[in-house]
């Protein structure tokens, strides 16, 4: 790694320009130039202040701007580094959403995965990862699962829920669970019985409507707008409401807190039980959370949450919380069936809430993945509307009627693999593209996005989809 001190760097303290905005711009100057090559490793901040007599702020200021841009990557446990993305020289135009004519690629040779539901597993504390397991497998395996879950993983819960939702719960409002599918699965039991109906949002979370369908309940849609469940013409004689408050799914809404109270009130008029899917609650950009529903009335609302998405799915742990009683009863229908949560997977994710691990896993993920929403807003904002950008895992991309599932084939031809927004609908209304910034990388979903803005011009201007089809590549985008 070469000293920069080395390179032509020049700050002024006299100038009214910030030190740290000085800083950003002498790096992005360098990286156009080529100076700073694409994968080239930078000092560490600490190093860098020393070497330009600043303070450390200047450095991580100018560094996070450069990483909210997409010019730097980081890698757990190696440093910073130059993102492996396209530049242009100065005094050049830049590169316009339609990539240069390229043969089509083999999918599996790299396509780009812009399908929703999945979060980034690449870039882990692999020794707090270790760790978390030698601990687990240090203890005898159990003979008797707690069907509630494990004591000190749901003490450790209760606090992470205060801390990451501001949600006031004990112990005994929790069972530990193997994901939101279980829960809901657990949530259809208790509140359902055979026969029951179970509201679900329409459009919504496809596997809710299975499994409420598997387990004999009657699934009536609910119609949502962009701020999420329209409370208003919900049937009365609802067993159960699944709605997604923090960041509706697909559409990206967050429901208002008026449109909260009224919905609470249509609960406890009707004696409807809410069950509140958290699945991306912790990744929020630009706004302030707000309150779960569980937290305004405990009495009728039950909390689902998952680690699939903060951490990784094949962890396979999530929670359920309830009232006491509730969380009781599920606890005994689900000793009954003898379902039951990995003890070892259980002490291993104790252990990584007990040390901080998890919270500080998730703090390095939100500036990871604000980059990426940061790049799918610039370079699909200006040819469609998005919506849902801030928080979550996904944008929703609206497009002209019926145009969707053109640009999905054209797009994996060319790649890039997207789901088309009428595949949440019961109905199969279209409504436009769901695209996730979980599983690619920040330079695929750069690359990625080019490609499908490239398409969604084309089709808004009725250009000839054989030239579109062949505009370029993931890989050579």
């Amino acid at each position: 790694m070469r000293s920069l001190i080395d390179l032509p760097v020049s700050l002024s303290r006299q100038s009214a320009v910030p030190l740290s905005s000085q800083l950003a711009g002498w790096l992005r100057e360098a990286m156009l130039a080529g100076t700073l090559a694409p994968g080239e490793r930078l000092p560490s901040s600490r190093g860098l202040a020393a070497q330009l007599e600043v303070s450390r702020t200047v450095i991580t200021e100018a560094f996070q701007q450069l990483y909210a841009e997409g010019w730097l990557e980081g890698r757990h446990g190696s440093g910073t580094f130059v993102a492996s993305v396209e530049t242009h020289r100065p005094g050049t135009a830049p590169a316009t959403p339609s990539p240069a004519p390229a043969p089509v690629e083999d999918l599996a040779a790299g396509a780009i995965d812009l399908r929703p539901g999945h979060p980034w597993v690449r870039d882990y504390d692999r020794a707090a990862w270790k760790r978390a397991w030698r601990k687990a497998g240090d203890l005898p395996p159990g003979d008797h699962p707690d069907p509630y879950g494990l004591p000190r993983l749901r003490e450790l819960l209760a606090g992470h829920l205060r801390r990451t939702r501001s949600v006031a719960v004990e112990p005994a409002n929790i069972l530990v669970t193997r994901g939101t599918g279980n829960g809901l699965d657990l949530c259809a039991l208790a509140l359902l019985g055979g026969g029951g109906r179970a509201g679900v949002e329409e459009p919504g979370y496809h596997v809710a409507r299975t499994v409420f369908a598997a387990r004999g309940a009657e699934v009536v849609p609910c119609p949502v707008d962009e701020d999420g469940v329209i409370v208003d013409g919900l049937p009365d004689d609802l067993g159960l409401l699944y709605t997604t408050p923090a960041h509706q799914y697909p559409l990206g809404g967050r429901l208002p807190i008026p449109r909260r109270e009224r919905l609470l009130a249509w609960a406890r008029s009707t004696g409807a039980m809410i069950v509140e899917d958290d699945y991306d609650a912790e990744f929020r950009y630009d706004v302030a959370p707000l309150p779960a529903l569980y937290g305004l009335d405990p009495s009728r609302v039950v909390l689902l949450g998952t680690l699939s998405k903060s951490l990784a799915p094949d962890v396979g742990v999530g929670w359920l919380v309830g009232s006491p009683e509730l969380v009781a009863r599920v606890a005994a229908l689900r000793s009954g069936l003898s379902d039951r949560t990995s003890g070892p997977v259980q002490e291993a994710v104790a252990t990584l809430l007990e040390r901080g691990d998890l919270d500080r896993h998730l703090r390095r993920m939100r500036l990871e993945y604000a980059r990426r929403r940061a790049v799918i807003v610039e370079t699909l904002g200006p040819v469609c509307r998005l919506r849902g950008d801030t928080a979550g895992l996904h944008v929703l991309a609206e497009l002209p009627p019926d145009p969707s599932g053109g640009i999905v084939e054209r797009a994996r031809e060319l790649g890039v693999l997207l789901d088309p927004a009428e595949r949440h609908h019961g109905s199969g209304r279209p409504r436009g593209l769901v695209i996730g910034y979980g599983s690619a990388s920040l330079a695929e979903v750069r690359r990625g996005c080019r490609i499908v803005a490239g398409l969604i011009a084309e089709a808004q201007s009725g250009g000839a989809g054989s030239r579109v089809r062949r505009i370029g590549s993931a890989r050579e985008a």
